[in-house]
């Protein structure tokens, strides 16, 4: 195929399969996520998914990604469970906060706002620290997580604008937000998390 198109069209599908792939991969997250609870594990299967395809050009994003789900269940079923209930919790908070008029409920929204920013940078960094190594545990992924999401306070505001912009961005494709909100911010925490970007 790429044979017989000119140079401008072999570029243009290159360029297609940044949006596309990601898509795909989106896509069988959002059927994974579909059990409440499962959510975290697909959005690290995705990023597993994501990295294959990055690495070694292995375009089956949405095959991967079912593939890879049962071992990220076992690893992640606890946290994900546990941060569901934490998302949960805070949703009603700020849904409560958001009706009250005292002064004081601006600093505790603020503050609710802060952890729900902080909780959502932690699982776009522990997604993608999960991809690239399968064969982890959950403390090494954790410890990864933190460097990644929370190291460095520009990565961290890249990785919480990646969210918030591939959602609103996607909106004008029909279930864009959930193909490409969460595969386009774990793309750029692999890419972040990538070694060569650190070599000279």
């Amino acid at each position: 195929m790429q044979a017989i198109l000119p140079s401008g069209g072999t570029a243009l599908l290159r360029r297609l399969e940044f949006i596309a792939f990601p898509a795909v991969a989106g896509a069988a997250c959002t059927v994974l996520s579909l059990g409440v609870v499962t959510w975290l594990p697909a959005l690290a299967a995705m990023g597993h998914a994501l990295q294959l395809w990055r690495t070694e050009g292995d375009s089956r994003v949405f095959v991967n990604t079912f593939a890879a789900f049962a071992r990220y269940w076992r690893a992640l079923w606890l946290h994900g469970l546990l941060s569901t209930v934490a998302a949960v919790v805070l949703t009603a908070n700020i849904v409560y906060l958001l009706g009250r008029s005292e002064p004081w409920t601006f600093v505790v929204l603020a503050a609710q706002v802060g952890i729900a920013a902080a909780l959502v940078i932690h699982h776009i960094a522990l997604a993608a620290e999960a991809g690239r190594s399968p064969g982890g545990s959950v403390r090494t992924w954790s410890a990864g997580t933190l460097a990644l999401g929370f190291g460095s306070p520009a990565r961290g505001t890249a990785l919480l604008g990646a969210v918030v912009s591939a959602v609103l961005l996607s909106l004008v494709v029909p279930l864009g937000p959930l193909l490409l909100g969460p595969s386009v911010p774990v793309l750029l925490a692999l890419s972040f998390a990538d070694p060569r970007r650190h070599t000279p």
